[in-house]
């Protein structure tokens, strides 16, 4: 049976993504993907629009969200919530609960930034994000990218973003167990996202996804567009470890700033159970 081209995590210009929530689900739609989640940071704003449009187009769509969460010293892990009901209001009033500190940390990054000479970030951040309640570090990126700092994104991020970098600023975000209660609550399921990319040790690795496997979590991207041969290899074995179903999505934002486009992932290892089999 040929594989599904399942793309389970992309972002829209309702969080930090370049294109509209209708404009996703067309380009996806004309790559071929054949199931689509939007999973927006910490925003559902932009669901009934995608959904909208993938029926338009025959696209199947299952809703998403992707949870900012703080886990033990000072690291964020990223949780993708899927096929939940987004009117469930626990989980509305807790996402809006973590959007809330969204523009103060962005105010305390801009001060770090003009600290080491690159002025009016907050303003310049603000003129991508659109919504103070949205702001987030790739707006603030697109502004480094327009000083001509920096040659793209990425390099913003190595740069001046990241853990350790000039412009990095520590913030609380949810608790994995708000996150995961939130979307097992409104019938969904939870999902770790691109964990290559986190600055865990191994076994601060392993006590994150045991914890996240004893409060109910079923998933692992074992594909992401931010993943290595390496660490599809390495996030294979963990979800064969754990019994993890394995997930795959591109981390879409946009033509141009991303690594991977919609649906132009290679196909998970045979072996692993797909997450989609627990999605209607």
């Amino acid at each position: 049976m040929k594989p599904l081209n399942a793309d389970l995590h992309c972002h829209s210009t309702v969080s930090d993504g370049l294109l509209t929530p209708a404009e996703l689900a067309r380009r996806a739609h004309g790559n071929g993907v054949e199931l689509l989640a939007l999973t927006d940071h910490d925003e559902i704003g932009g669901l009934a629009e995608a959904a909208t449009e993938a029926a338009e187009v025959g696209l199947p769509f299952v809703n998403g969200v992707e949870i900012s969460v703080s886990w033990g010293d000072d690291q964020t892990v990223h949780i993708v919530g899927l096929g939940f009901d987004r009117d469930f209001a626990p989980l509305v009033e807790g996402l809006a609960q973590v959007r809330s500190g969204r523009d103060s940390r962005a105010h305390r990054i801009a001060a770090e930034l003009d600290k080491v000479g690159i002025h009016d970030a907050y303003e310049g951040a603000l003129k991508y994000a659109g919504n103070p309640a949205l702001i987030s570090r790739s707006h603030f990126a697109r502004y480094i990218v327009e000083l001509r700092h920096a040659k793209d994104v990425k390099s913003v991020f190595d740069w001046w973003l990241a853990k350790g970098k000039p412009g990095y600023v520590a913030h609380p975000w949810a608790t994995l167990d708000d996150a995961l209660g939130w979307i097992t609550g409104a019938g969904g399921i939870t999902v770790v996202a691109h964990p290559g990319r986190y600055r865990l040790s191994r076994a601060e690795m392993n006590e994150m996804l045991s914890r996240f496997k004893e409060l109910g979590g079923v998933g692992i991207e074992v594909l992401s567009g931010s993943h290595d041969d390496e660490h599809t290899r390495e996030y294979a074995h963990m979800a064969r470890h754990y019994g993890f179903l394995a997930s795959r999505g591109s981390d879409f934002h946009g033509p141009g700033e991303s690594w991977v486009d919609l649906g132009r992932l290679p196909d998970l290892p045979e072996d692993l159970v797909p997450v989609w089999t627990r999605l209607n």
